[in-house]
């Protein structure tokens, strides 16, 4: 015996001839290997067989009624559950274009009859034997990127508590309560929430997205950790000069998220954080900083976070008043901020703190 394969009790092999003489000597020559033979007189039959039961390896004839072998090979390479189960035709013809024509149509190997027992042995095992190794090196290959993505999930959670780290030393040296920051990030996620069931945001945003605005909310001024206490702590009799510096703060921000993430591992929490950390301070009508973007020019996602810093600092300033919040907001639409995202923030206004 040519093949010896010590755990064969699952490896199940099927025949398709319709000649029975040829399916009885094979199925023969399977059960000497150890491993179990289906037999099908048809391609139609042994696809409805298919529809039960999964071989590991399939021998069929070329030359049947109805459906021929080249047809049967045909439909099975063109569907995704039986796709790589191996192939091996059988035909008394050994013309070089009947072999050429099958190993074009995704056969791995063709024997011709009479048949001759040592080499079906051989041929079905190496087949068998690499369909073995295919699988192993795919599993393999399925553990090793769970391993690596698991790591890269690890990574990105390290990355992310640095950046926390530094925001919260941002917020202590601009004399920012954590509360606040909170606040900001819950209603920046409920606002995202109100804008996803809008016909003019739906398309936009995400449960991805959402997730992706309330983390970067607490980034949005990290730049600041490039900025001078003298300055952040000044309140009153700030200098041009001065405030162009306090400026550079989204600037800052953006490029040390871009450092740190690098363009191999971008992903969509750093494009949304970079675009939260560097378009914040943008305003509608094309008056803010950075770069004087104007309208939807400005990410959505810093749109967000814009709208929800002055709704924060609005309830402060009018003692809790929502209705002269939301009044002082409105009066601004247009040219500070998106009067779309205003009018939502004003349905959803009981929603927030």
């Amino acid at each position: 015996m040519f093949y010896q394969n010590r755990n064969t009790d699952n490896e199940k092999i099927l025949i398709v001839d319709d000649v029975e003489t040829n399916r009885i000597i094979l199925e023969e020559i399977i059960k000497g290997m150890g491993c179990n033979p289906i037999s099908a007189e048809s391609g139609e039959m042994a696809l409805e067989i298919l529809k039960e039961e999964m071989p590991q390896l399939i021998l069929t004839d070329i030359s049947m009624p109805g459906m021929d072998g080249y047809q049967f090979c045909r439909m099975l390479k063109t569907t995704e559950k039986t796709k790589d189960i191996p192939v091996i035709f059988i035909s008394a013809f050994d013309h070089p274009e009947d072999i050429v024509e099958g190993l074009f149509l995704g056969g791995e190997d063709y024997i011709t009859k009479p048949f001759v027992p040592e080499v079906i042995e051989a041929r079905v095992g190496v087949r068998l034997s690499l369909s073995k190794a295919k699988l192993e090196l795919l599993e393999i290959n399925r553990r090793l990127q769970i391993s690596i993505d698991e790591q890269l999930k690890q990574m990105e959670q390290e990355k992310k508590n640095v950046l926390y780290a530094l925001s919260n030393l941002v917020m202590q040296n601009a004399d920012m309560r954590q509360g606040q920051m909170e606040r900001q990030k819950k209603n920046c996620r409920i606002l995202a929430q109100g804008m996803q069931l809008s016909p003019l945001f739906e398309d936009k945003v995400s449960d991805d997205f959402i997730d992706a605005v309330e983390l970067s909310v607490p980034l949005c001024d990290i730049g600041k950790i490039g900025i001078s206490k003298e300055i952040l702590h000044k309140r009153e009799n700030i200098t041009k000069d001065e405030a162009e510096i306090l400026k550079t703060h989204t600037d800052l921000g953006a490029k040390f998220l871009e450092e740190l993430y690098g363009s191999n591992d971008y992903n969509d929490f750093a494009t949304t954080a970079v675009d939260v950390v560097q378009c914040h301070h943008e305003k509608w009508d094309g008056s803010g900083y950075p770069n004087g973007l104007k309208g939807n020019e400005i990410p959505i996602a810093a749109q967000i976070v814009s709208v929800m810093e002055a709704f924060c600092g609005y309830m402060e300033q009018f003692g809790s008043d929502r209705e002269k919040t939301l009044e002082a907001l409105r009066k601004e639409a247009g040219t500070k901020w998106n009067p779309d995202i205003v009018e939502i923030c004003g349905k959803i206004s009981r929603q927030l703190n």
